[in-house]
């Protein structure tokens, strides 16, 4: 017999959904969908100061939520053709900074943040992936399609992290 997970168990690239959409923008948005199902679990029960700790010096939980709300802004910026606003180089500077925010207030912004993403992705269905792009001050050279591909890899890369220091922070207190 074969053993099924539950269905909340199931990644979001195995549930069939978003089958309307092009494969490269449903995948980005599975890699959101499922990033935000794993930050939610990864601190369902964790306190203000939990989330702001620097546990033998990585970043806090809180860095990385309000660096993946960032993110994701800043790079469908760079994939619009846009360069960043002052009030996002302000935000960035802000990430390492903030303190004594609360879980609820920083999954509330990434959830937005994450709407606002799956608006502007659902608009490049169909759009030339290959089209030519420039990241930072620097203007390095990539594509639309590098972009929103590094959307899913770097999202993925800061969940694991995240997920790891919630990890350590549930073993140092028991």
């Amino acid at each position: 017999m074969k053993a099924t997970l539950p269905a909340t168990r199931v990644e979001p690239w195995l549930r069939a959904t978003r089958t309307e959409i092009p494969a490269v923008v449903r995948a980005v948005l599975h890699a959101i969908d499922l990033a935000l199902e794993n930050i939610e679990e990864a601190t369902e029960g964790l306190t203000v100061a939990q989330i702001n700790v620097r546990p033998f010096g990585v970043a806090s939980i809180g860095f990385h939520l309000r660096h993946l709300t960032g993110a994701l802004d800043r790079s469908l910026t760079y994939a619009s053709g846009s360069a960043l606003s002052e009030e996002q180089f302000s935000a960035l500077a802000q990430e390492k900074t903030g303190q004594g925010e609360s879980r609820d207030l920083l999954l509330n912004r990434l959830r937005a943040s994450a709407k606002r993403a799956e608006e502007i992705l659902l608009t490049l269905v169909g759009a030339d992936f290959e089209a030519p792009r420039a990241i930072g001050r620097k203007k390095l050279p990539t594509t639309l399609g590098g972009i929103i591909v590094h959307i899913a890899d770097h999202t993925q890369r800061h969940v694991g992290q995240l997920v790891t220091t919630a990890t350590i922070l549930r073993g140092l207190k028991a």
